[in-house]
């Protein structure tokens, strides 16, 4: 009795499940809407619309609307279907946008052999101005600047007498200020393309790419577009652009500025995307000249014999390699900085100690406040106004190393340039918008703080509670860069996500990366008692560099919190501070999304997305130069 009942509920279930469509094999097609679900958009901007159908059985019916409206009559465009050859139809649109504020919801169906899916994407368009409108954008990103990095900055920079801070960071003391969340549309955790491409577009997408939403091309430039801010600005304010950086200037945050593409590392076809009409900038500046220069040229990373910098000569741009020829540069004309191969040197070693052995030949490499400089005095030459994004790459990257020192003299020296832009800004009508904020975070913490002074070393030298002494860094010529950065009294910083590495609470004289990787295979690692199911082929595993380890201190050898195969410190998913000042920065307050830096920007500028500049629009017409084509 109890096995017929038995089989009679389990047939029950199989037959339930095959109408609500849950039975693998008898579901109807898979739909994806792209842009995605609660996207936002400034009205008037453009970007490339596409659904797509995959896993369909015999595909007999798609039907596209828009608010109830067929898609081809409300975009007045037909929406192409084409099969991608892998599994996908793709029904996609270019260059359309929403033109009118309001609530839009699309709804997709498609019908197949085994009956029909539904899929909606609910989107919100906008177009908002501030009472007092700015002329222009200086959007200053400190690259992995959690606010632990800015404490760290702030303490070894303005000390603090009796626990109270001598005085606080030129970014800290702006008016408006905000928490920004930092997630993209596929991850918790996200990477800088992905969130600068939020706060270029207004748009979330994946990690390691930018301007773009993902679609299942194997083609990682072809995917369905988002107009950025270089472009809306060129199209309908004829505004100048710079990007200064002290990256690669075709690295995650620069590029997404300007590009479009699913895999950041292109980036020689990023350093081509920036000669194009439509988005080139003004300035240029970084480094990366490697991403510039032919194949056929020694130490070049091109894929092909495109001369990229001779290109930018050819459209009349100056082209500078170190800081001497930068500041010499003639302001009314567009400028081309590369002064490294790939990325600059930081503060310490550029500035303070100057090792051969580390700056090789590039020993002109300008700082940051002078590049500021010089970007804002030839930007400011257009009357139409600018946008800038200037960045503090390194912060970044020295967390990665587990370099908080290295780190931390950047974060310092990022601060001096935004100090100089305020000022500027006073100088020059007080009519820019300066925001300052960080892609994303880093899980690195002050836990106190280190010495030695008792004879206790490494792991038991980390004082804590009342132990934790004030440290003793000194700024004898008060230019707020400490003159040692290894003082008797120093930070104990702690990594929250890492990978296996020598702990070592001192100053490191030369960059020395965490770990070395090396190859293990499957016998190694059963001798190890690694139960890993490891291949036959050797895999490759970030293993403690042993020299991290510091001279006369204890091996202490930190296992790693993050998966083997990662050799650096990873992102964090914190909340990041962003702080504001001139025209429109009264909407940054609360907690906002981080695209919703975007639209900040394009509100305190007062942008009409609907319209072109007169000048342009010859130029919008050509179809060398359309954006999405």
């Amino acid at each position: 009795m109890k096995r017929q009942w038995l089989k009679r509920a389990i047939l029950s279930m199989v037959a339930c499940g095959s109408l609500l469509g849950v039975v693998p094999g008898v579901q109807a097609a898979d739909v994806r809407i792209l842009p995605v679900d609660t996207a936002k958009f400034l009205a008037g901007a453009k970007f490339d619309f596409d659904v797509e159908v995959s896993n369909a059985k015999d595909l007999k019916n798609v039907d596209i609307t828009i608010n109830g409206q067929n898609a081809n009559q409300f975009f007045g465009q037909k929406v192409e279907g084409k099969d991608l050859g892998n599994g996908v139809v793709s029904y996609r649109v270019n260059q359309v946008n929403f033109p009118k504020t309001g609530k839009y919801t699309v709804r997709v169906s498609a019908t197949d052999a085994d009956g029909t899916n539904s899929a909606d994407a609910r989107y919100t368009v906008v177009q908002e101005k501030a009472q007092k409108q700015a002329k222009n954008v200086i959007l200053f990103v400190g690259d992995g600047m959690s606010l632990q990095a800015r404490e760290m900055a702030r303490i070894i920079s303005k000390g603090l007498t009796n626990g109270k801070y001598n005085d606080l960071l030129a970014m800290e003391k702006m008016p408006h200020n905000a928490l920004i969340t930092t997630s993209g549309y596929d991850s918790l955790t996200t990477d800088s393309a992905n969130s600068a491409s939020a706060y270029a577009t207004g748009h979330k997408s994946v990690v390691n790419a930018m301007g773009i939403y993902e679609d299942s091309t194997k083609d990682p430039m072809d995917d369905p577009r988002v107009e950025n801010v270089a472009e809306i600005l060129k199209r309908t304010r004829g505004m100048s652009i710079g990007v200064i950086t002290q990256a690669e200037s075709t690295d995650a945050t620069p590029a997404a500025m300007i590009g479009h593409t699913r895999r950041r590392a292109n980036q020689d076809l990023l350093a081509s995307q920036y000669l194009e009409d439509y988005h080139r900038p003004d300035v240029i500046m970084g480094g990366g000249s490697s991403r510039y220069i032919p194949q056929s040229e020694k130490g070049s990373k091109r894929h092909d014999n495109e001369n990229v910098i001779q290109e930018f000569k050819n459209k009349g741009y100056t082209f500078v390699t170190n800081s001497k020829e930068m500041m010499a540069a003639d302001s009314n004309k567009p400028l081309l900085g590369l002064f490294h191969p790939s990325t600059m040197n930081v503060y310490i070693d550029r500035e303070m100690l100057k090792n051969p052995e580390v700056l090789g030949k590039y020993t002109d490499q300008p700082n940051l406040i002078n590049m500021t400089k010089k970007s804002l005095d030839i930007l400011s030459k257009n009357p139409k106004g600018f946008f800038a994004m200037i960045e503090g790459a390194s912060i970044d990257k020295q967390l990665h190393a587990m370099d908080w020192q290295r780190a931390t003299y950047d974060t310092i020296e990022f601060d001096k340039a935004i100090e100089y832009a305020q000022k500027w800004n006073k100088e020059h009508g007080d009519n820019t918008l300066i925001i300052v904020v960080a892609d994303h975070a880093h899980g690195a913490s002050i836990t106190g703080t280190y010495h030695e002074h008792d004879g206790k070393k490494g792991i038991e030298a980390v004082r804590t509670y009342a132990d934790s002494i004030f440290p003793t860094f000194k700024d004898a010529d008060h230019d707020g860069f400490p003159d040692n950065p290894d003082p008797d009294v120093t930070l104990a910083v702690q990594y929250a996500n890492h990978p296996e590495y020598y702990e070592n609470y001192h100053f490191q004289q030369k960059p020395t990366y965490p770990t070395i990787s090396q190859t293990v295979t499957k016998q190694e690692a059963q001798v190890a008692g690694d139960k890993t199911e490891y291949h036959q082929v050797s895999t490759v595993v970030a293993k403690g560099n042993p020299a991290r380890h510091h001279a006369g201190d204890p091996m202490e050898l930190v296992p790693a919190n993050i998966p083997a195969t990662i050799g650096d410190e990873t992102h964090a998913a914190d909340d990041v501070p962003l702080n504001a000042e001139g025209p429109g920065s009264e909407y940054f307050k609360g907690v906002m999304d981080n695209t919703e830096v975007f639209f900040g920007i394009m509100r305190a500028l007062g942008v009409d997305a609907t319209k072109n500049e007169k000048l342009n629009t010859a130029l919008l017409k050509s179809s060398v130069t359309l954006p999405f084509s």
